[in-house]
């Protein structure tokens, strides 16, 4: 009997022995014990013996530790040690106790029989990444001694480029990965393929895609043929492709593969017929059912009847929003809020609970972002107007995937209770589109702004006094009643009419202005230098710590050198250099008045500039190289010229219109509205930024309280708990390390997907297109936010702490939330794939009058940092010089 240390056999495992069969024999495993479902037999190589094997090889924990030194950006190094490290573990023979354990399990299967060797690593086939196409596989393999060779070819495949590669974007550790060895007898199919039972490109969980090919799925896998496609919903074929099969993989009688050419009456047969497609799909549905999620299935017809190969998760589709399990299933839409937000990167789960506990509206969360349900105001056509225009005033791409899924007549049903919703995605206040209702009218008074200001001021005073004293389960107490408080000053009613009032009066000038003079956004120029905007100011204050620092070069050589500080050491160091004191003066004065704010500052793990302050160092030094002093001062009285000057050239334009007095009285007295208020719409998101360092310094110090009494290994770890686990910790003195752990597997999992503007509940992505014809040919289309026209060099930033931009650079990056607003002084024209009309990042380009062009889709993957490219601002399209 084969030694069960080194194999063991595929009907005796299943996904609880991932750690020595690795996840392909996890997943085979459990596929064989399901009834009616045929998966070729076979065994495990385990783990074990890949451990065997490493202590044959004393060498490789050095080049392990070589491995981790390397940088992962370095492709020729990366090459080069991990071929050592595979010829290492070939070059190791196989011990005679493993070899005795693999032939004796080949003589219960038939040791002349031809058997497919494969990879199965502990890392593969998990639901957050599935490592696909990672490891090695060997086909149609004769022999015992074949058999053995090839098993040491899958270990050392656990090394090869595109694995090691893949751990390090995965963020997997090289250590944490061992092995196994999947060895089945070989099967001679008329056909093979792959079943996903989710589709594969849009994500529909409801719609199966089938592939199909003649002989052996290797031809499918190495591209050698093109295959059948199906598209199964329901019990029905939707769609179908059948390709022309030139080409085919069969098995040779002595071993290995090759490929052949197909009989001529064969080319143009389907591989499968309607009910084979039909019945594959089902028995798909069956193992989806078993693994909880939908999978990619690797399938054999054999003698007129399927057997699986292989199942794995479907990694890349968007997880769809959880739902009440009680409920009765309906389809659902969903919009996602960081689309709203400028922040789609995914949060943690602390940073998901509180923005759920103080948001306006109820939140869903998938894949570590933040969904709104607006199917009760989507369904009724008494509310669906209002919200698609809201949407496509925040951001046009929404408002066409919403009205997409509206096309298919079946999809949204308007159920006999639906009654208008609140907000759509949050409300204006918290940067989302505006309410479903019209709020009152405010008076065109500068004093509004002033008492709006100061109630917030008040607020955050009063939370920073009362929190205080608070520690322990009642300090979560606190917090929640803070949180209606939150509640209470994001909705209020002044506050909201402030911010429609800016908002509709900037429509108004565009609309009219166009209608009546042909001026394209006019409303861009007219905002210059608004007063209030407590975001531009912020960018503008930064140049004048730049004039601080400009004059001492000991203190500038010394922020050169700064790197990304985790805290803010380097801050003491500055007293002791020439000029320093005055430099540190002039940074402490900015972290007082900005220091909450960061990249990304709706998720409150995120950390703070006063946290971090090294993250506005590059944002510095830009403005001490590009800039001379004064220049904050310049910057905002040539905004304010240029705004009197626009307004001066509209009314003596309107005044020479027929009924051009009134017309022109009119649009004086909407300007004078839009200047009272505009710059207060980036005000209340400064106000929750605000509470929300106050929230988290008091949740830190409690977190620091589970760290000293053994509850916790790091602060940082309630990072990972909702808000609730975090109280119930406190409560308890428990935490569960497990799921700290799986948490920060799964967060970094989420990283690799991209979230959808539009979700449905059959797990549709759906992201919009804009459908214009007014563009050139070649150009990237976006919508235009603030006027004008510039050409330039392309930064691509994807992290404003790693910023080098000179004058004249166009930015071009994913979305930018206030935090961004510092750069934006330095730069000369504005690019993101995420955003709208009234977005944080295209008011403040219009503050500072930056051609911009946003929802730009791929901008940062189609420009080239480097390139030159042209920003039609007023028009809405990028243009590629070079």
């Amino acid at each position: 009997m084969a030694d069960r240390r080194y194999v063991l056999d595929l009907r005796e495992v299943d996904g609880t022995r991932i750690a020595l069969v690795g996840g392909k024999g996890a997943h085979l495993g459990g596929l064989s014990r399901m009834e009616g479902v045929r998966v070729p037999g076979g065994f495990c190589v385990t783990t074990e013996a890949f451990r065997r094997v490493l202590d044959e090889a004393p060498s490789f924990g050095g080049l392990l530790d070589e491995l981790e030194r390397l940088d992962p950006e370095d492709g020729e190094a990366v090459r080069a040690l991990s071929a050592r490290m595979r010829r290492t573990i070939e070059g190791v023979a196989v011990p005679d106790e493993v070899a005795a354990a693999v032939t004796g399990a080949l003589a219960r299967f038939g040791e002349e029989a031809a058997y497919a060797v494969r990879s199965s690593a502990t890392a593969e086939d998990l639901p957050t990444a599935s490592f696909a196409g990672q490891q090695d596989t060997y086909l149609n393999v004769v022999g015992a001694a074949a058999v053995l060779r090839h098993v040491s070819r899958c270990w050392a495949s656990l090394f090869t480029e595109r694995a090691v590669a893949y751990r390090q974007r995965n963020g997997v550790d090289h250590r944490t990965v061992h092995m196994a060895v999947v060895v089945q007898r070989m099967v001679l199919p008329y056909a093979a393929g792959v079943l996903f039972t989710a589709d594969p490109v849009t994500g529909n969980r409801r719609t199966a895609t089938v592939e199909a090919g003649l002989g052996l799925g290797e031809a499918l896998v190495s591209g050698l043929v093109n295959p059948d496609v199906y598209k199964v919903r329901g019990a029905e074929i939707v769609e179908r492709a059948i390709a022309t099969k030139e080409r085919a993989v069969h098995a040779l009688p002595d071993g290995g593969t090759r490929d052949v050419a197909v009989d001529a009456d064969r080319r143009r047969e389907p591989a499968l017929t309607d009910a084979q497609v039909l019945r594959l799909v089902e028995l798909g549905r069956r193992v989806e059912a078993r693994f909880g999620g939908p999978q990619d299935i690797e399938w054999c017809l054999v003698d007129g009847d399927f057997e699986i190969v292989q199942s794995r998760p479907v990694t890349t589709l968007f997880p769809v929003p959880e739902t009440d399990p009680e409920a009765v299933p309906e389809n659902r839409v969903y919009v996602s809020v960081g689309h709203q937000q400028m922040m789609t990167d995914p949060m943690k789960p602390l940073g998901l609970s509180m923005w759920r506990l103080t948001a306006m509206v109820p939140m869903h969360e998938a894949g570590g972002r933040l969904f709104v349900d607006v199917t009760r105001r989507l369904a009724p056509p008494a509310s669906r107007a209002g919200l698609l225009d809201a949407m496509g005033k925040g951001d046009p791409l929404v408002r066409d995937a919403l009205e997409s899924v509206l096309d298919r007549a079946d999809f949204v049903l308007s159920p006999p209770d639906a009654t208008p919703g609140g907000p759509a995605a949050g409300g204006p206040a918290a940067g989302g589109p505006p309410a479903g209702g019209v709020p009152a009218p405010v008076e065109t008074d500068p004093a509004v702004v002033t008492e709006l200001i100061e109630r917030s001021r008040a607020s955050v005073a009063a939370l920073e006094r009362d929190i205080r004293t608070k520690t322990g389960p009642a300090l979560f107490d606190f917090l929640l009643e803070a949180f209606e408080e939150h509640g209470r000053v994001l909705s209020d009613p002044l506050s909201i009419q402030a911010i429609m009032a800016g908002m509709e009066a900037s429509w108004w000038l565009d609309d009219r202005l166009w209608e009546w003079l042909g001026e394209k956004n006019a409303a861009d120029t007219l905002t210059l230098s608004a007063p209030g905007n407590v975001t531009s100011q912020m960018g503008l204050a930064l140049l004048d710590v730049a004039d601080a620092i400009r004059p001492h070069p000991e203190v500038v050589a010394f922020l050169r050198d700064v790197g990304d500080a985790a805290d803010d050491a380097f801050l003491d160091e500055l007293p002791k250099l020439a000029g320093g004191a005055g430099a540190r003066a002039a940074l402490d004065a900015y972290l007082d008045r900005y220091g909450m704010r960061c990249a990304g500052e709706i998720d409150i793990t995120r950390p703070r500039w006063r946290e971090r302050p090294s993250a506005l160092v590059p944002a510095i030094l830009d403005n001490v190289r590009n800039f001379g002093p004064g220049a904050a001062g310049r910057r905002f009285e040539q905004g304010l010229r240029k705004a009197r000057e626009k307004e001066r050239d509209v009314l003596s334009r309107l005044r020479a219109l027929p009924d051009g007095d009134r017309k022109a009285d009119e649009t004086q007295r909407v300007i004078d509205r839009v200047r009272t208020f505009i710059g207060y719409r980036e005000y209340p998101k400064y106000g929750i930024v605000c509470r929300y360092f106050v929230y988290k310094r008091a949740l830190l110090e409690e977190a620091g309280r589970l760290v000293r009494d053994g509850v916790l290994p790091e602060k940082e770890d309630v990072f990972y708990l909702t808000f609730q686990e975090f109280h119930e910790a406190v409560r308890a003195r428990v935490v569960d390390e497990g799921l700290v752990r799986r948490r920060k597997e799964a967060f970094r999992s989420y990283h690799a997907l991209t979230p959808p503007r539009v979700l449905t509940s059959d797990g549709e992505a759906v992201n919009g297109a804009y459908r214009r014809e007014d563009v050139p040919a070649g150009a990237l289309t976006g919508l235009p936010v603030c006027a004008g026209t510039v050409e330039g060099r392309a930064r691509v930033v994807l992290d404003m702490g790693k910023a080098d931009l000179e004058a004249g650079d166009i930015l071009v990056t994913t979305f930018t939330d206030p935090s961004w607003s510092p750069l934006f002084v330095g730069v000369a024209g504005l690019v993101t794939e995420v955003g709208g009309q009234m977005t944080h990042g295209a008011v403040i380009a219009r503050e500072y009058g930056l051609p911009a062009v946003v929802g730009v889709e791929g901008a940062t993957r189609l420009i080239r940092d480097g390139q030159r490219v042209r920003v039609h601002g007023t028009d809405g399209y990028v243009e590629i010089l070079s």
